[in-house]
């Protein structure tokens, strides 16, 4: 399987901003691989929050991270300021697969790139439901469509 190649700022419809913690690097001196998740779900979630399609204490319906894969091209490190590029690559009836790339400081290069799959469920019984017509528009502005 061939090696990703890093994405541009330009390829996300959407940027967003995350000032690193000291407690992100990991002793060899760069953030360490896990908190590059935490990015990813910061970055879309408050996104969301933002346009007012999720409410995390309200919401009837909430997405569940299904699945989720990170490919890591060069090295983030505290004191860095990181933005978070979103876009979203499929929508299906209960499902979104978002795609989210890390750029350090003013790099316009990925850092870091991956995904996410929600899957949106009924808060209260757990089972998957269709997406929201208000959600759907939402991510119809990270799709470019």
């Amino acid at each position: 399987m061939a090696r990703p190649v890093p994405l541009s700022l330009s390829d996300f419809p959407h940027v967003g901003e995350i000032t690193t913690r000291w407690m992100d690097n990991d002793v060899y001196g760069h953030i360490n691989n896990v908190v590059y998740y935490s990015f990813f779900d910061t970055a879309v979630n408050g996104f969301l929050i933002e346009q007012g399609a999720l409410d995390i204490a309200k919401s009837e319906i909430i997405g569940l991270v299904v699945e989720t894969q990170c490919n890591y091209f060069k090295p983030v490190a505290f004191p860095d300021t990181i933005r978070t590029g979103i876009r979203v690559s499929q929508i299906g009836t209960s499902s979104v697969r978002y795609e989210v790339g890390i750029f350090r400081n003013d790099d316009t290069t990925a850092s870091a790139q991956g995904h996410f799959v929600h899957v949106y469920v009924d808060r209260t019984s757990g089972r998957p439901v269709a997406l929201p017509e208000t959600l759907k528009s939402v991510l119809g502005t990270l799709t470019g469509g």
